[in-house]
């Protein structure tokens, strides 16, 4: 009858597998009454098992990977060391050059063999998914993930069971045990189930001064002390296996094949590594142990002198730990050197490979899809990046270290949000189960320098005449919504026109996720709030709109109107609150005001369509059209006077329009600024008021 080979993996360094791995062979070998093999598999901790069993074998593991003859009880007995209680022991070099260099597949045939030789074979994975640990679990019967009570452990003990079952392994193979576990403990056993999605499959007790003891002793614990704590746990594991008869129903199951094309190599990323090339796994080691001596979560991230401490420190850290591993033919010079430190610095406290393109100032949006895709918008156009994330982790890592900081939540109940950066950009991120492709990011960065009317006038999306009739309009406390599709300038151009509103009115604005940064001083800015984990406390648009009115304001702004909160904002425009602005997402005049038609049936006040006219024509006196061109170009392409009602129609009047003619040299849109000669009606009532408004405005040039 074929034996069964039980790999023992960790999710982190620290949790004892190393331990629960030699005692486990131990007791087998005892309860069993025959001969079991432990093989040291953790190319990390090279030659930890040595020290924790006291054994030595013949030859090592490097020497079994070459081993070009059958494996047989005759030769097996040239590599194994032998305990007198039956545990047989081939160990890993002590030099980790030598044991990076094992061949898995040289050690292929020995795996399948050994199952003819003993009935239980124990393997010592470490605690990452090498190519080592993976050829173990190629032909295991059996996968153990040993975690501990503590969070961290817990948190990457899910990752790894995440990943082995992305990679087929079936989850009925893959058993959880708790060491280090003590009564009474806040994080109990089914807490830990719940959090990684496996039931613990069984406890082992903390046992700190056996554990010491035994390591004093260079010795299984098993060995000194069979009515151990530790002792104890292994052997009840032992029993449940041999009473539930596990390892023969887990026999049946199908197991993954060709796990090395699956993990190992990975599609390519940008820079032309693998996934999982020594570059990838240097960085994934040194993150690692980062998290482990760090608690990155306590940065404080609204002081910036902490921040730069922090860094430095991080930085220091990140040397010490590279200066630990062998870094020959990853890290040839000094450049190599100064990248990976860069890497895993913006991993551990920034956005990773999001912060080159949030640094390059000609970038004005970033789009994710994925942690395989990196779009960038860089003068109109969409570009694809050369740059990737490792995996959907490092993206959801950098979704929840950006809500955390303005303190919002993702997660499966709620899985988008709203949020933006330290510099105002905004953000909005989307993951699983809606994300089909992985977390989703996108952000449009907000510029450092605030633009003005001159710039626009620069970048020609409008003329100096229409830049100073909007100035004029503002003023002159004109209604205005600024309409436009996604992506089209709505934002920067209310930026624009709240720098012409004087500087003595008081100003509220209310915004889904804080962008308007008007220069005056006199600036009340409010933002929403989402509901609590309970689903209460939640803060809408609406709720804000009507909080305005009791505040006082002079102007008031909305980001967006998108819902109900179009009926308060018109009301309010309606009642003593001129000079209001906001924008709505439509594609012309015209399909603006329907839009905010539609937007105050939201309310569910119950008008009629007429009276939701009137209101509207009562209201809006000013609809400023943005687009942005099949170019990449963005423009003002109407400004419109909203003349009243005749009948059931609103009527609009253009004042000024963008003329496309044709397109030039590298599809470039060529067009010009036209006035139409209308002369706003509420010019005349400005001019009674001794304010002279030059007719030449509204001539072309």
């Amino acid at each position: 009858m074929a034996g069964h080979i039980i790999t023992i993996i960790g999710g982190k360094g620290g949790v004892g597998k190393s331990q629960v791995a030699a005692n486990l062979a131990f007791a087998f070998s005892t309860e069993n009454r025959q001969k079991t093999l432990l093989l040291d598999f953790d190319q990390k901790a090279c030659g930890d098992q040595n020290i924790i069993t006291g054994m030595r074998s013949k030859k090592n593991l490097k020497d079994l990977s070459e081993f070009n003859g059958s494996i047989d009880p005759k030769t097996i007995n040239m590599f194994v060391g032998q305990h007198k209680m039956g545990v047989h022991y081939i160990g890993m070099p002590t030099e980790q050059s030598i044991a990076q260099d094992i061949n898995p597949e040289g050690l292929g045939k020995t795996l399948k063999a050994i199952t003819n030789l003993y009935p239980i074979t124990i393997i010592d994975a470490g605690s990452e998914l090498t190519e080592l640990a993976l050829k173990a679990m190629e032909f295991s019967t059996m996968i153990n993930i040993v975690v501990t009570p503590d969070l961290l452990a817990v948190n990457q003990s899910k990752r790894l069971f995440s990943e082995l079952v992305t990679m087929l392994f079936p989850k009925e193979m893959i058993l959880l045990f708790l060491n280090q576990y003590q009564k009474g403990h806040p994080v109990t056993p089914e807490t830990i189930g719940r959090q990684i999605g496996k039931p613990v499959f069984s406890v082992i007790p903390k046992d700190d001064q056996g554990c010491i003891r035994a390591l004093s002793s260079s010795s299984a614990l098993f060995t000194l002390s069979k009515n151990s704590p530790l002792s104890q746990g292994v052997v009840e594991i032992v029993r449940q296996i041999k009473q539930k008869n596990v390892l023969a129903s887990l026999a049946r199951l199908k197991k993954p094949e060709n796990l090395k094309e699956k993990k190992v190599q990975p599609k390519k990323s940008s820079s032309g590594r693998t996934g999982r090339d020594p570059w990838t796994d240097l960085k994934s080691r040194i993150h690692r142990a980062l998290v482990e001596e760090m608690d990155m979560k306590k940065q404080d991230s609204g002081d910036e002198q902490a921040q730069i401490i922090l860094r430095e420190r991080t930085k220091k850290l990140v040397v010490e730990l590279l200066g630990k591993e062998d870094t020959k033919g990853i890290l040839n010079t000094r450049e190599d050197m100064n990248n990976i430190v860069k890497q895993i610095l913006d991993e551990a406290l920034g956005l990773g490979p999001l912060e080159d393109l949030l640094d390059d100032k000609t970038v004005s949006e970033i789009m994710v899809v994925g942690p395989e895709k990196i779009y960038y918008e860089k003068s109109g156009k969409n570009i694809k990046s050369d740059i990737t994330f490792t995996n959907d982790r490092q993206v959801l890592n950098v979704i929840e270290r950006i809500v955390s900081q303005v303190g919002r939540r993702i997660d499966e109940k709620t899985p988008y949000v709203d949020a933006r950066l330290k510099d105002g950009s905004r953000v909005h991120a989307i993951i699983k189960p809606c994300a089909l492709d992985g977390g989703t990011i996108t952000i449009r960065k907000f510029p450092e320098e605030r633009l003005t009317y001159k710039h626009l006038v620069e970048f020609g999306s409008m003329t100096t005449n229409m830049a100073d009739f909007l100035r004029i309009s503002v003023q002159a406390h004109r209604n205005i919504v600024v309409s436009g599709g996604t992506g089209s300038g709505k934002t920067t151009l209310i930026n624009v026109l709240g720098a012409f509103i004087p500087s003595n009115e008081r100003i509220i604005t209310c915004e889904d996720s804080a962008e308007l940064n008007f220069p005056q001083d006199h600036v009340v800015r409010l933002e929403t709030k989402p509901p609590s984990l309970e689903g209460e406390g939640a803060v809408d648009i609406r709720c804000l709109v009507k909080q305005t009115l009791r505040m006082k304001p002079d102007r008031i702004v909305v980001g967006e109107c998108r819902g109900g909160e179009t009926l308060d904002m018109l009301q309010a425009m309606n009642t003593g609150h001129d000079g209001s602005m906001t924008t709505v997402h439509s594609n012309t005049p015209r399909d603006c005001i329907s839009r905010l038609e539609t937007l105050v049936q939201y309310a569910g006040a119950g008008i009629s369509p007429k009276a939701i006219k009137e209101m509207i024509a009562s209201a809006v006196h000013m609809i400023v059209q943005q687009s942005r061109l099949d170019d990449g170009s963005r423009k003002v392409m109407n400004i419109t006077e909203v003349g009243g009602m005749q009948g059931d129609v609103i009527t609009l009047q253009d004042i000024f329009v963008f003329k496309q003619e044709g397109i030039g040299a590298k599809g470039k849109i060529k067009g010009r600024f036209m006035a139409s000669g209308f002369i706003p009606k509420f010019v005349e009532t400005i001019e009674r008021k001794g304010t002279k408004i030059p007719r030449g405005l509204f001539k072309n040039e």
